[in-house]
């Protein structure tokens, strides 16, 4: 008798570890098992230099979701940005959206601002208004030789000139 509740008592604990497990597995893998708790949302820039699958994208400076793809529009020559947004934030078709770097040299994110003038964006639909901001990288390589005036340039003397009457 005292053999079964010793081998009861280890198989709990071991379904207890393997219930502990399949949890762990589930929230830091991030996975739904009860419906999706995101929709989708694309994004069409100029630029997705940077940017990568899994970066954040954030709204009023809270992370309301990621990005799940990247790709290119064929038809309109630019960089294709795939997200998912957590159903209970609600972007507008007068939404934008902008790359924004953390820090100086920190990761890439998309910062959505969500508009609310418009109509509800529905699940695929599309945010128009985009933009990159400079790449820092490029100013610096033209600042460093030369292509960009430092603005120590002297403006034209005008105190020789005459007024007009």
């Amino acid at each position: 008798m005292k053999k079964y509740t010793i081998e009861t008592t280890v198989g709990i604990f071991v379904l207890v570890g393997l219930i502990c497990v399949g949890y762990m597995t589930v929230k830091l893998g991030k996975l739904s098992l009860f419906g999706e708790n995101t929709y989708p949302l694309y994004a069409r820039f100029t630029s997705v230099a940077g940017l990568r699958v899994g970066s954040s994208v954030e709204v009023y400076g809270i992370q309301v979701g990621t990005v799940e793809s990247l790709g290119i529009d064929d038809k309109r020559q630019m960089g294709l940005v795939g997200m998912k947004i957590d159903k209970d934030v609600k972007v507008y078709d007068d939404g934008s959206a902008t790359i924004k770097t953390s820090g100086l040299i920190g990761d890439k994110y998309v910062k959505i601002d969500p508009g609310g003038a418009g109509d509800l964006l529905k699940p695929d639909g599309f945010i128009t208004q985009t933009s990159v901001p400079a790449d820092i990288e490029d100013l610096i390589g033209k600042y460093a030789f030369g292509s960009v005036p430092s603005g120590q340039e002297k403006a034209p003397d005008k105190s020789s000139e005459k007024p007009s009457k």
